[in-house]
């Protein structure tokens, strides 16, 4: 099963297996990650599931569509260059290492 590797400041990273198919907020709040509250439960109307990509994943990743670029300029802190909605990427085994950074409280 592919890994994703959850970086928070101040916190030990958290490293967790991840389904192929589930959404990275879906595998934050079930791995208890910080910062990820994902308050609309995935329908792209919040923000609180912000996080920004490793730059080395910003390919596989890709980009946010124009709906997530919106939703990213409502993030509580602010969105960097490579910031998505993690209920917008959903986990394939091409992400397997996938590291994110999980922006402060």
């Amino acid at each position: 099963m592919p890994k994703v590797t959850w970086m928070i400041e101040g916190r030990d990273p958290i490293v967790a297996d991840v389904a192929v198919g589930q959404s990275l907020m879906e595998a934050a709040q079930d791995n208890d990650v910080p910062n990820i509250s994902g308050d609309c439960g995935g329908c792209l109307s919040c923000a609180t599931c912000h996080v920004v990509v490793d730059d080395a994943w910003s390919s596989k990743t890709g980009a946010p569509d124009g709906v997530e670029t919106s939703m990213l300029e409502c993030t509580e802190s602010p969105a960097e260059p490579s910031s998505r909605l993690s209920c917008q990427i959903f986990m394939t085994d091409d992400l397997d290492g996938l590291v994110l950074r999980v922006p402060g409280e």
